[in-house]
């Protein structure tokens, strides 16, 4: 599937239609037994089911930091690479995140207008001509 403007949200089926779900399900079928007969089994249900919804967002919040920081690395280098200067300290996660989609082509201008417009990822995306498609995303 190409990657552009209009169709660059990555879903994780297993995550957004499978775990997500499940965990919040498994909390709220634990309240209910609790509160329709408290016991020693029903209280370690209900710790248990927020564990695991605990468990599966910072499971995915991790993936998300891991990426972030992937992808300053990687940008950085391309950044360098391209102009042979580091990549301005004032180009926030936020609008690197967004700047990766454009081409070698566009890049350093990109970078440039991000800085002195101080534009907002959405807008960044919508500057960019030649997409850079990225289908390793988390």
């Amino acid at each position: 599937m190409e990657q552009n403007y209009n169709k660059h949200a990555m879903i994780d089926p297993l995550f957004h239609y499978v775990l997500t779900p499940l965990a919040l399900l498994t909390v709220i079928l634990s309240i209910i037994q609790l509160v329709g007969g408290f016991s020693l089994a029903s209280l370690l249900s209900v710790i248990g089911a927020f564990l695991f919804l605990f468990i599966v967002a910072k499971v995915r919040l991790y993936a998300l930091k891991l990426q972030d920081r992937l992808i300053r690395s990687e940008e950085n280098f391309r950044y360098f690479v391209l102009t042979g200067k580091r990549l301005d300290n004032r180009v926030s996660m936020k609008q690197l995140i967004a700047l990766r989609f454009a081409s070698d082509e566009e890049l350093p201008r990109l970078v440039d207008k991000a800085v002195s417009e101080s534009l907002t990822p959405n807008q960044i995306k919508q500057l960019v001509e030649n997409w850079r498609a990225d289908y390793h995303r988390v």
